[in-house]
């Protein structure tokens, strides 16, 4: 696995060692990446819960209550989208935190709305409101997947220090 992950991953493990978070992941165009990426590492099963790659349509909906009718208005690469992805994860796990991941990893899927490297990123703590990011990254699908995720650990890290309010 590519070292910068590795080191983000262990970053945000730190830092729930601090908060005493347990993690969550909802990813679509990482395909678990994220997940991955934090149990590379030994004793992370003491703050991952869960991973839920819902790559698919469906997926969201059956995994995570992401309501189709929510994924047809507004597409599954949006804002309201991942914001309902994040909740649903840490609706339907332990976790205390959760990050989610929908987005156009390429090389194909893009339109002039949503191009091509176009992922909303959502963090949230439960019991808070939830944060949202939207990404242009640049580059061939592995480049766009590896930015994803290595931006998906760094807000994890960020809502996991101690110092972090929302």
């Amino acid at each position: 696995m590519n070292p910068e992950l590795i080191l983000a991953a262990r970053t945000v493990l730190a830092a729930c060692e601090g908060s005493g978070d347990l993690l969550a992941t909802a990813e679509s165009c990482t395909g678990g990446m994220v997940v991955a990426a934090l149990t590379e590492i030994a004793g992370s099963s003491r703050f991952v819960d869960r991973g839920f790659v819902t790559y698919s349509n469906e997926a969201k909906a059956e995994m995570i209550g992401v309501p189709i009718p929510l994924i047809e208005a507004e597409g599954a690469v949006s804002k309201k989208v991942a914001l309902a992805m994040v909740e649903g994860a840490l609706a339907h796990s332990r976790a205390t935190l959760a990050v989610a991941i929908t987005g156009i990893a390429g090389p194909g899927g893009g339109s002039p709305d949503k191009p091509v490297g176009t992922v909303h990123l959502a963090v949230c703590r439960k019991g808070r409101l939830p944060r949202h990011e939207v990404r242009l990254f640049a580059g061939d699908r592995e480049s766009v997947r590896r930015q994803t995720t290595l931006r998906a650990l760094e807000m994890l890290e960020e809502e996991a220090r101690p110092t972090a309010t929302a």
